[in-house]
C-alpha cells in the first residue's frame, strides 16, 4: 500500500470531459488533443445500448487482476488497477457518450513520471476484450 497514493479528487465528468491529463507521459485520455501523441489513445466505439455497453465494460474490467470499480453510473464508470508488483494504483475512467456511441477513456498513474506505456497497453487490451464482447 506504500505506493498507492492518494485518490485524485477530479475525478469524473464536468460538462462532458474528463480530467485533462497531466504533463507527465503517465497518462493517455481520448479527449486528449489527438496531435498530443504522448497522451491521446482513440476512444472505444459500442454498437449495442448504452447499458450493454456498460455491462460489457465492467464484465471486461473485473476480469482483470488487482482491479476494484470505485464508482459507476449510467454513463461513467470508474476503476483503480493496481501493480502487481509494488502496488502502484492507477485511475481508469470510462465516459459513454450515448449521442455518438463512444467511450471516452482515461487511465492516469497516481505516482512518478513514466508508466513505462502500461496505461496505453491497459487500455489496448480492454478495448480487444471489449470489442469481443461487442461483436465487432
Amino acid at each position: 500500500m506504500i505506493f498507492s497514493g492518494t485518490r485524485p479528487d477530479n475525478l469524473g465528468v464536468n460538462n462532458g470531459k474528463l480530467a485533462a491529463c497531466p504533463k507527465s507521459p503517465n497518462c493517455v485520455s481520448s479527449q486528449s488533443p489527438s496531435s498530443d501523441e504522448t497522451h491521446f489513445i482513440q476512444p472505444l466505439k459500442y454498437t449495442s445500448t448504452t447499458e450493454k455497453a456498460l455491462n460489457d465494460l465492467k464484465n471486461v474490467i473485473q476480469s482483470e487482476n488487482k482491479t476494484k470499480i470505485i464508482n459507476e453510473s449510467s454513463d461513467y464508470l470508474y476503476a483503480e488497477f493496481k501493480s502487481a508488483l509494488m502496488g502502484y494504483v492507477d485511475d481508469v475512467e470510462f465516459y459513454l457518450d450515448s449521442s455518438t456511441n463512444t467511450i471516452h477513456v482515461r487511465s492516469a498513474s497516481r505516482l512518478g513520471q513514466s508508466d513505462l506505456g502500461v496505461n496505453r497497453k491497459r487500455i489496448e487490451t480492454i478495448r480487444t476484450k471489449f470489442n469481443q464482447m461487442q461483436g465487432s
